[in-house]
């Protein structure tokens, strides 16, 4: 039975290298990558005029809002969208077709059709089925769309993944939208449905912050690198031509849902503030932490990365840390940084999804392992409840909301900086993806992401804790404390299968 499995084991390796070798489509060579850099002499704009005293008074600072609630990212992005007069840069991981993308899309070409430079990078891991989309997109005389680190099977991607893994399994996981280089919306959300509360479905509580001032240029020469980078290939050197081209016309309310939601936009907090014209930026010193995009190349160095700036951050933590990530897999060597922090007397806390909420199970797999020492240590360890089935209230926060599975990566330290954007802290983005995010010097958000860790917290997520060497499950369910001795929600299959994974040599793509 055993020669048997091997020899399986065997002819289907040797008839996958087979498949690989006759499948595999190099990059095209030769491609010609236009040089284009971000336009700076944009004060004239309507949105340079309405931003000018605050960028006057605070030359060297930023104009931070924070962007927790899902309608509020997407007023955001639409309205500095419709307002654009100059230009538009947007870098994203995922840009789904869904409602809320097309929205979003149609509010790119509105722009265009005014004259608006539009560059558009996208990663290329989400891209598929979307060819005609980027095509009709790039097909446009103001808009211009690159592919991040394509792939050249455009149908049958796994062939790919054969034949390229090493290079496809690298990815552009930044999130930037910039508008005239006077505000840029920089966080963990990508464009997609589950992002800014469309629909019944489960909602990601994310969180974006909308950025003024000076970290505005940072975030322009940052989306120029990648622009520009030997990783980006123009959309026409990819996406086949004599596609059929897709309608961005008509009326979004033709859609119930889509009138649904748009209606429901009405509501936005952040819409009502800016018809009031009082949105209190809080101008601070906010600093751009990003991966070269070498990185995705297999190339770049630890000083140049994004995780070699983070570690001289975190080298400064005096007295408190809170991490908020989806995907927290801390890794041989990030568990011991995070105890010799405890050793020192630092207090932290971490916030991260439960297995009933995590929609990566394997990467559930690959932190439980690590509870017990970090428990050990004194780490405090928090896990999001996944609630209910549709999204019944708006977001309360930092924590969450009904329905919702964190997405949010984000830390505190010493309750004075705090760092937004798209890091997870797990070995993917340590090692596999770019990445980048703004450090920000405020107190006031900083306390925040504290505040709503130690009120909400057990409204929102179980407390894990050690006990006579198992782990308990605490939260507070109908106004009573409920212990759990089991992972929460979780059927016995479910836990097997993660005890199964966790032992598997799977971190590295984590």
């Amino acid at each position: 039975m055993l020669k048997f499995f091997a020899k399986s084991l065997l002819w289907t390796a040797a008839v996958l290298f087979v498949v690989a070798v006759v499948t595999y489509r190099p990059l095209p060579e030769g491609v010609v990558r236009p040089d284009s850099r971000f336009l700076d002499d944009t004060g004239g704009t309507a949105l340079g005029r309405a931003l000018a005293a605050g960028r006057d008074a605070h030359p060297e600072g930023s104009g931070i809002w924070p962007l927790a609630d899902g309608r509020d990212a997407f007023v955001a992005r639409a309205l500095l969208a419709d307002a654009a007069e100059r230009s538009i840069d947007a870098q994203y991981y995922i840009w789904r077709d869904d409602i809320s993308g097309r929205l979003l899309y149609r509010a790119l070409v509105r722009a265009a059709d005014r004259g608006v430079r539009v560059r558009l990078l996208l990663d290329d891991n989400n891209t598929r089925g979307l060819d005609p989309l980027i095509g009709t997109l790039n097909g446009h005389a103001n808009i211009e769309v690159r592919l991040f680190n394509p792939f050249m099977h455009r149908r049958f991607r796994f062939l790919g993944y054969l034949s390229d893994f090493p290079r496809l399994n690298r990815r552009m996981h930044n999130k930037a939208f910039v508008v005239d280089n006077r505000a840029a919306v920089v966080g963990g959300r990508n464009v997609g449905n589950e992002y800014f509360g469309v629909g019944d479905g489960v909602m990601f509580a994310d969180l974006d912050v909308l950025a003024t001032g000076a970290a505005v240029d940072d975030v322009s020469r940052d989306f120029d690198r990648y622009w520009n980078s030997a990783a980006s290939y123009p959309a026409e050197a990819i996406v086949p031509a004599g596609l059929p081209v897709v309608d961005l016309g008509g009326d979004p309310r033709s859609v119930p849902e889509a009138a649904e939601y748009l209606d429901a936009l009405g509501a936005s907090r952040m819409l009502q503030r800016l018809k009031d014209g009082v949105l209190p930026l809080d101008w601070v010193r906010a600093r751009l932490v990003s991966d070269d995009p070498l990185k995705a190349l297999g190339r770049g160095s630890l000083e140049s990365s994004l995780l070699g700036k983070l570690v001289d951050i975190l080298g400064e933590v005096e007295s408190e840390l809170v991490l908020v990530s989806p995907y927290f897999v801390p890794s041989v060597e990030g568990t011991e940084a995070l105890v010799s922090l405890r050793r020192k007397g630092v207090r932290i806390s971490v916030l991260t999804n439960s297995l009933a909420a995590t929609d990566v199970a394997p990467v559930h797999a690959g932190y439980a392992k690590y509870r017990r020492p970090l428990l050990s240590a004194g780490v405090r360890l928090f896990e999001m409840k996944r609630e209910g089935d549709a999204p019944t209230a708006r977001d309360v926060g930092l924590t969450g909301s009904s329905a919702s599975s964190l997405h949010a990566k984000t830390f505190s330290v010493d309750g004075r900086r705090i760092f937004v954007g798209s890091f997870n802290m797990d070995p993917r983005s340590v090692h596999l993806n770019t990445e980048m995010g703004l450090m920000i010097e405020s107190p006031a958000l900083a306390g925040e992401l504290q505040r709503a860790l130690e009120e909400k917290g057990l409204a929102h997520a179980y407390a894990v804790s050690l006990e006579d060497g198992g782990l308990r499950w605490t939260t507070r369910e109908e106004g009573r404390e409920v212990v759990y001795d089991e992972e929460p929600e979780s059927g016995w299959l479910q836990r097997a299968a993660i005890w199964v994974l966790s032992r598997l040599p799977i971190e590295g793509l984590l």
